[in-house]
């Protein structure tokens, strides 16, 4: 079904208010909400998922639109909603309301949602649009998405390379950068749209990161810190853990990991978590990002190292994104970025450009499976 250029145009405004909440709405997924004069085309009020998951995009424009949304109409990234959770549905808050007509982008999947807001609205006289900008609003909603459906959080990999694909080897707990200053910003937006941050053992020792936003005024932002050791051997010292008293971190570990480490890295204030164990011998990614999921996790950024990026790579992650530089790495602080595999490998492994930008002097490529 063709969709009309005035819905396009205001739908996209709507996924525009969703990215205001991403990182921040968990575990209820970020939607946007538009409501405008149908006849004069005029935008009347805008909202979107506030912090925490409450108040809801839909109810959050109504309350700004007032008296002016009866008879108008609403868009929404997301199917409203027909259940009472937290909150009462955002399909009764429209009808109520006098909304004449709603266009939504994408169905939820959610088994006590799935149609039903649709059938709700429709059985008490408003009219429904479904479909609309449906593959743009299904991305921005897939952390949602795929909790609800496959027990797992989006997962977005982000990874820097120089001219040639490589990328470089921290040392003694010392980064090498090979991104510009406005790339380095470029991730740091990344990690304050996510819900958690998640790196290995082999990036800890190397690199001694913060897992932070820095960015001025998204400091807040900063998301849960998760580390992948499956023997728990990581320094006490360390900045992730010397800092666990005032920053999330979670710990994952196999089941027979050394309890006096564990007990270590919880009186530094760390969490830490025992799952199992793939036929390798080592963590299980699948059961990681179980345990996330559970845990109301619904969009982590995955940063390294490249046997961790390589995990993920074959089959547990949405989305890539690569910043590559014109600058090349000496000889020996140089990986492959993916384990043994490198970016030329994508296309034969299953993933397509789907974005390319320059960021400062540097390459920003997103990638995603495809179709």
């Amino acid at each position: 079904m063709a969709h009309s250029d005035d819905d396009i145009a205001m739908m996209r405004i709507a996924l525009r208010m969703a990215r205001r909440g991403l990182g921040t709405t968990a575990p209820n997924p970020s939607v946007g909400a538009v409501i405008t004069d149908p006849d004069t085309g005029e935008v009347i009020a805008r909202g979107w998922t506030q912090p925490g998951g409450r108040p809801h995009a839909e109810t959050e424009a109504i309350r700004r639109a007032g008296p002016r949304a009866r008879g108008a109409t609403l868009y929404s990234t997301l199917e409203p909603c027909s259940h009472h959770g937290k909150t009462p549905p955002c399909a009764d808050a429209i009808i109520k309301a006098g909304i004449a007509r709603v266009v939504a982008g994408v169905l939820d999947p959610n088994a006590v949602v799935a149609g039903q807001g649709y059938a709700r609205l429709r059985a008490a006289g408003v009219e429904v649009t479904t479909g609309v900008c449906e593959a743009e609003a299904r991305h921005l909603t897939l952390g949602h998405i795929r909790r609800v459906t496959s027990r797992r959080p989006f997962v977005r990999l982000k990874v820097a390379v120089d001219a040639d694909g490589f990328v470089p080897r921290g040392t003694a707990g010392r980064p090498l950068w090979i991104s510009s200053p406005e790339a380095r910003a470029r991730a740091h937006l990344l990690r304050a749209e996510s819900d958690a941050i998640l790196v290995g053992r082999g990036t800890v020792v190397a690199d001694n990161p913060e897992l932070t936003c820095r960015l001025p005024g998204l400091e807040h932002r900063s998301p849960l810190r998760v580390i992948l050791a499956s023997h728990l051997d990581i320094p006490v010292a360390c900045t992730l853990i010397a800092t666990a008293r005032s920053r999330r971190t979670t710990v994952l570990c196999l089941h027979d990991a050394p309890e006096d480490r564990e007990a270590a890295l919880v009186a530094a204030g760390a969490t830490v978590v025992r799952t199992a164990a793939s036929s390798t011998g080592r963590l299980d990614l699948a059961a990681v990002l179980q345990h996330l999921s559970e845990a109301g996790i619904t969009r982590v950024l995955v940063e390294g190292g490249t046997t961790v990026l390589g995990g993920f790579l074959d089959r547990l992650a949405d989305e890539l994104v690569v910043v590559q530089s014109s600058d090349r790495l000496p000889p020996a602080v140089r990986l492959r970025p993916f384990g043994d595999r490198m970016i030329g490998d994508l296309g034969r492994l299953g993933w397509e450009t789907a974005e390319r930008h320059r960021v400062g002097p540097d390459t920003l490529t997103i990638y995603r499976p495809k179709s």
